[in-house]
């Protein structure tokens, strides 16, 4: 069940910016509803591009040099290693306990890189597929 979860979650508007917005909407205090909302979506964005604008006049000096380059590739394979150490703790150690569950991730994984299935409908795949295999 926590796969699933894990792969919706993964798919659904990347949700922790989501997430940012519905809090905005919901929150008891002026501004809210669609104005807190967007203001609160902004916001979360807001690094992101202020350091594209801050870095863009640097860009092609800093795409030349060989230390940034070799800094990124460092970089590059932190965020891989993160990305692996999250798939496999709490993802991989709380949902992929028989062999079944280890296919349905897999045929997932295929339908997703191979096979160029739309991801809301690997989704609802790997939902049916985990009530097949629950018996439900």
């Amino acid at each position: 069940m926590k796969l699933f979860g894990w792969i919706w979650g993964a798919q659904a508007c990347r949700d922790l910016f989501t997430f940012a917005a519905f809090l905005g909407a919901s929150m008891n205090s002026e501004p809210k509803g669609l104005l807190g909302g967007m203001i609160c979506l902004v916001w979360i964005f807001a690094p992101s591009f202020l350091l594209v604008v801050g870095v863009l006049p640097f860009w092609e000096q800093l795409r030349r040099n060989e230390r940034m380059q070799s800094a990124l590739i460092g970089v590059n394979a932190a965020v891989v290693g993160i990305l692996l150490a999250a798939l496999y703790h709490p993802v991989w150690t709380t949902a992929i306990h028989q062999p079944q569950d280890f296919g349905l991730a897999l045929v997932a994984f295929v339908a997703l890189m191979f096979w160029k299935l739309p991801p809301w409908l690997i989704v609802m795949g790997s939902g049916g597929g985990m009530l097949l295999s629950i018996g439900v």
